[in-house]
């Protein structure tokens, strides 16, 4: 259980350590997207037709967060991964390249994230540290969201929890 539990806090560290720069690129960079990098400029809240003044609250709910969940780390765990998170992403590219983003890729990749964060040796203090700033986050992200919206948010992530459980080894 407890293995569950780091490996949720660190996806979610993982999730917003990446996803903020893509924001903040994606607000900068209005070129064409890519095929295949909608999700990226455009983050987990896309179908939510957000408005730009909801858009820029979540970016800047998103930073405040990343820099909350940094402020936590000491500089080698923030080191080991800054290093983790550009060999990931180096990765990523080199698949782009060969043209193979096939499922078992991403499989792979899903392994990979949980040694990256029991490699920084979080401590129990770091972990509820940081299980607390996701959810002051999450709740500061439900009240910029209008009832419709957080419905249809409430609605996404029961579809991809089941998904989750569904591509879990039996």
């Amino acid at each position: 259980m407890k293995l569950k539990t780091l490996s949720l806090i660190a996806a979610t560290l993982a999730l917003t350590l990446t996803a903020s720069p893509f924001a903040v690129q994606a607000q900068q960079n209005p070129s064409s997207p890519q095929p295949g990098k909608e999700w990226q400029k455009k983050g987990q809240f896309q179908k939510l037709n957000l408005t730009p003044e909801q858009k820029t609250k979540m970016q800047e709910i998103g930073r405040n967060t990343r820099a909350q969940m940094e402020a936590v780390l000491t500089p080698e765990q923030k080191t080991k991964l800054q290093a983790a998170m550009a060999e990931r992403k180096a990765q990523r590219q080199e698949r782009k390249a060969q043209g193979q983003q096939g499922q078992g890729q991403r499989q792979q990749g899903r392994g990979k994230r949980g040694d990256i964060f029991a490699s920084l040796n979080l401590t129990q203090s770091q972990k509820d540290q940081i299980k607390q700033i996701r959810e002051s986050s999450k709740q500061q992200m439900q009240a910029v969201l209008t009832p419709e919206q957080q419905a249809q948010m409430k609605q996404m992530r029961e579809n991809m929890r089941s998904r989750r459980q569904q591509n879990q080894p039996q």
